[in-house]
């Protein structure tokens, strides 16, 4: 497993002394960090610094180009092509002319493709970038042990780095460079969208490494496979690595819109995947990388979440966002380099333990949701079918790794990243204080959730004293926040702006918290569904009043259940680990902290009798309670007696329960207003104008203040309730005359099933 493979790594990598090296600002810079002293090098310190950074023109590859066009698999390629255009072109003899125009047309592909890495380039970049960054940045720190590992992994293993980073800022591609540029390991290159190949823009970013990829590798006027690119982008990617080259890629293929990741593609991936399979390189060291912002510094993306058209980029678009950027300070950034991992020895992995076949969302919860047993016999028919196969020129079985691959890396590199304190306090505004907080009680709640961040294991991105820092939180979020007076004795009282864009950005800075509380919050909303259901099954007075009492292993199936129907909107485990684990740990949790507790005298009266089949058996095996991935000695191995739990209706206890509760509202919001939707789709319909007359339906709740939950409405989870409703088999998918059509399945044709539906995401949902 790949938890398995870090702990081999992290013995390698890692020494007892890396974590006493402490993080460092990598943009303050003085004479220090020069081998010269005196008044000169203090004015001369940046020169000097990027002076004394080993770059140099040959640690980058060369002949490229020539090698790329040679290789045997664009040979094909272009004869390919070529005889699509004149079928003679394959005869013996003098290169057809098909041949030729194919030849010259893959040469221009590539020309716009590579790039042309220029260490003086570089190290003039990273004067400029110095500037830059200490003119808006109040700091990025870095761990310098972090990146002690990533350099001995770089020298020791002799194979090139795969830096797999999150996806928030445009800034991003040049941040990883200059962070290495600063530490004297190599610049990697980057695979960057072609809308970014602008004039003059292009040409510096080639020259820092950067190589520009479509965003759709088919973009062929019919829409057929391009053999030609596809083969160039492959080869490419192979030569680089061949010549221990280090890449750079954005699993997410687009900056992040909503704050959290979005869902990883794997295209590039797969490349590096095939190329140590076929035995280009020997070995590839992965190293996922975390970042996070005070703020960004495209300060947010209102207008597309709005749903305006994203505007395509351009040089004066730049030199303006330029302009912008020095107009202001963005506060903080951290990025973390997580522990270095062996590609070879991950799929050497794979290929030794049993992956079963994922089941579609359809599959796994429309049971539920209509309240039909699922079919046993299909699901283990299915799973049978499937041998159990260890080579990956098996087709579906080399995408599920390299799938579950990008999952891993886009998860362990999300729960890297640092909580920032406009994270904390926006999400403090949102949903625990959204009618307004006096700002002492603020920085009270702020110190706690920092305490609780910390306390599971996640890392802060910021020091200091608290009121400090939040004070300079609400400095960064001033256009989403009302700061007013309240007495003499100069108390403030802090308050959410309750426009449209400020809900819209401040959920999205809220979102740099998801990670750390989703396991808890799907617990804390699938309790509250359990009790509604029991409150509706029960005759009130039968039992002295509705029972309050909640099977922990039905509490785990139900959060399952809601994660499984969340897939779109978060991962609540990597693909190693069970979503039970988590699950089960989350009701711990809950527990040791005394939201939850057991209710003890209750057990031997409310536990199941023996001739009642047991949970794992009446549910398909996403579902059920245990795993056969599990090891022999771990405790899910045994077979556990069900405990029988209480909400603790404390105050304190209950204030934080309904905070978790909170937090998942607007994201199941947006899911009861699209399935209340639903039922206007009475004929086949395109799918971008279903969604935006979803989006203006949302929009419109939250104009006239019918949404509990304005940032509900965001284009981004309009988008996803579409994509998660076509793969829970709501809407069927069709295309005609090269458009997208959706309709309503023969499953949900029924009203009473789409009934159903909206009461299975509001029986989650705090109203």
């Amino acid at each position: 497993m790949v938890v398995q493979l870090e702990v081999v790594y992290k013995a390698r990598l890692f020494n007892s002394s890396i974590p006493s090296l402490g993080l460092r600002n990598v943009i303050y810079i003085n004479e220090t960090h020069t081998r010269h002293r005196g008044w000169l090098a203090r004015r001369l310190s940046y020169v000097l610094f990027v002076l004394e950074r080993d770059v140099q023109k040959d640690m980058f590859a060369r002949n490229v180009v020539d090698n790329v066009l040679n290789n045997s698999r664009v040979e094909s390629a272009i004869v390919e092509v070529a005889t699509e255009l004149d079928p003679a072109a394959t005869e013996a003899g003098v290169e057809h002319k098909a041949v030729s125009k194919v030849r010259r047309k893959a040469r221009g592909f590539l020309q716009e493709m590579v790039a042309n890495i220029s260490p003086a380039f570089i190290r003039l970049t990273g004067w400029a970038l110095l500037k830059l960054f200490n003119g808006f940045f109040w700091s990025i720190q870095i761990h310098k042990g972090q990146l002690e590992m990533v350099k001995k992994a770089a020298t020791e293993y002799n194979a090139p780095l795969v830096f797999l980073p999150v996806h928030k800022s445009h800034i991003d591609y040049l941040l990883i460079t200059f962070i290495l540029f600063c530490h004297n390991i190599k610049a990697p290159h980057i695979a960057a969208g072609n809308n970014l190949n602008i004039p003059i823009f292009s040409t510096l970013i080639r020259k820092l490494g950067g190589f520009f990829i479509r965003r759709k590798l088919d973009e062929t006027p019919d829409g057929k496979k391009d053999v030609l690119y596809r083969s160039l982008l492959y080869v490419y990617t192979e030569e680089l690595l061949r010549q221990q080259q280090f890449l750079e890629v954005f699993l997410e293929g687009t900056r992040s819109r909503s704050g959290k990741p979005s869902p990883a593609r794997a295209g590039m991936l797969s490349i590096v995947v095939d190329a140590l399979c076929n035995g280009v390189i020997p070995e590839v060291m992965v190293v996922p990388v975390g970042i996070s912002y005070d703020r960004i510094l495209e300060g947010n993306y209102n207008s597309e979440q709005l749903g305006k058209p994203k505007k395509n980029e351009s040089l004066w678009g730049v030199a303006c966002g330029v302009l912008r950027m020095l107009r202001k300070n963005y506060g903080c950034v951290r990025v973390d380099f997580t522990q270095p991992f062996s590609l070879k020895e991950y799929l050497d992995t794979q290929r030794s333990r049993h992956i079963p076949p994922t089941l579609s969302l359809e599959q796994t919860l429309v049971p539920t949701i209509i309240d039909a047993q699922p079919d046993q016999a299909q699901f283990e028919g299915e799973q049978e079918e499937q041998p159990n196969s260890r080579d990956l020129s098996d087709e579906p079985w080399r995408r599920q790794v390299i799938a579950n691959l990008a999952k891993h890396v886009l998860f362990t590199a999300n729960k890297s990243s640092a909580v920032m304190s406009t994270h904390i306090v926006a999400c403090l505004l949102l949903y625990r204080h959204r009618q307004g907080v006096a700002l002492s009680k603020l920085v009270e709640d702020f110190f706690n959730m920092k305490e609780e961040i910390l306390s599971r294991d996640f890392d802060l991105g910021f020091s200091g004293n608290s009121e400090d820092v939040v004070m300079h939180a609400l400095h960064l979020l001033d256009n989403c926040v009302h700061v007013t007076s309240t007495n003499r004795n100069t108390e403030f009282t802090i308050a959410p702006s309750k426009t449209v864009p400020a809900l819209f950005e401040l959920n999205f800075y809220s979102n740099g918290l998801f990670h750390v509380f989703i396991s808890d919050a799907i617990i804390a909303c699938s309790a509250l569904a359990l009790l509604r259901e029991q409150a509706a099954s029960e005759v009130e007075g039968e039992q002295g009043g509705p029972s309050i009492l909640l099977s922990q292993e039905r509490l785990i199936r139900k959060a399952a259940g809601l994660s499984h129907f969340l897939t779109n909107e978060v991962a609540v485990a990597p693909p190693c680990q069970t979503i039970y684990q988590v699950f089960h740990d989350a009701v711990s949790r809950l527990i040791q902290y005394g939201v939850l507790y057991v209710a003890e005298e209750d057990q031997e009266e409310l536990t199941p009798s023996p001739t009642e089949e047991p949970w794992p058996k009446k549910f398909p095996e996403p579902l059920s309670w245990r795993s056969d991935e599990e090891d022999e000695d771990s405790d899910f191995a045994e077979e556990q007696r069900d405990r029988y739990l209480k909400v603790s209706l404390s105050p304190e206890h209950q204030e934080f329960f309904v905070f978790l509760q909170r937090l998942l509202s607007p994201v199941l919001e947006a899911y009861s207003g699209a399935a209340i939707f639903v039922h206007s789709l009475s004929q086949p319909m395109a799918e971008p104008e279903y969604t935006q007359q979803l989006f203006r339906y949302l929009l419109t709740r939250t104009e006239k203040g019918v949404a509990a939950y304005g940032e509900s409405a965001t284009h981004y989870l309009v988008k996803n309730t579409v994509r998660t409703f076509k793969e829970l088999g709501v809407l069927k998918e069709r295309r005609e005359n090269h458009v997208s059509l959706v309709e309503l399945s023969s499953t949900f044709l029924p009203q009473a099933n789409r009934n159903k539906l909206l009461h299975y995401i509001l029986g989650f949902t705090l109203l």
